[in-house]
Parts: C-alpha cells; sequence; structure tokens
C-alpha cells in the first residue's frame, strides 16, 4: 500500500505539507458561503484530481508561488470525492469543468478560471 500512496499520494497529505491555509470544500453548502463571502474578499478554489500527476504538479507550483494569504480565501476541492460539488460549481459559476481548475469569486460570480499550466498564482494579483 505504501508504493500505491508514495506513486499517487493522497489529498490529505497534500493539504497538511501546503503552505497555502486551504479550507476543504465538502459540501454544496459552502458555495454559497463563498458567494456571500466574496462580496468581502475574493475566494478561489482549486479543483485537483488525486490520481492525476499533472494536476499534482500544477498544485505543487500553484502553492509554492501563492502568497495572498490574507487577501483572498482559498478553498481546495478534491474531484474524485466530490463530483457533485464539481459539476455545481459549473452550473453555479457558468465556468466549463477542468482538473485541475483554478477558479476566482469576487461578489458571488466567477471572474476568472484558467485549468493545467495556465494556472498561475502570480496572476492572483490582479483580482484581490
Amino acid at each position: 500500500m505504501s508504493f500505491l500512496k508514495n506513486m499517487f499520494g493522497s489529498s490529505n497529505e497534500e493539504i497538511t505539507t501546503s503552505k497555502v491555509n486551504w479550507i476543504q470544500l465538502v459540501d454544496l453548502g459552502q458555495l454559497k458561503e463563498i458567494i456571500d463571502t466574496s462580496t468581502e474578499k475574493p475566494a478561489l478554489i482549486f479543483k485537483h484530481s488525486t490520481r492525476c500527476s499533472i494536476s499534482r504538479m500544477v498544485l505543487k507550483q500553484f502553492e509554492n508561488e501563492f502568497d495572498l494569504k490574507d487577501k483572498i480565501t482559498p478553498y481546495f476541492l478534491d474531484l474524485l470525492e466530490h463530483r457533485d460539488i464539481s459539476n455545481e460549481i459549473a452550473n453555479r459559476f457558468g465556468v466549463t469543468h477542468q482538473s485541475p481548475q483554478l477558479i476566482i469569486i469576487k461578489n458571488g460570480v466567477s471572474i476568472y478560471d484558467a485549468s493545467h499550466e495556465s494556472i498561475n498564482a502570480d496572476d492572483l494579483q490582479k483580482f484581490v
């Protein structure tokens, strides 16, 4: 089992070793919270596939570059565990599902989304 864990990792391991103070997105009700609080401070949603090496690489690069701790609220979605939430994000915010994917929510609407190699933490500066 440790071979598979080393090969594919686990979402809990990724969260605990991150310098980003992720809020795990595990309940559909949190989408209302994101919409409501995004009027005061933007939120970002990072959709991640724990079985995808490209997603893992993009996540690590993003985490290494991220430096807006107090200016944006970061949410992490393990889309393999919570595909229903991923589908609702696409529906509510009008974004096509991608993985990995970064979505910025401000004033209750999606103002930016990027996927794969287009995800860049430096781009966030213009939305805060």
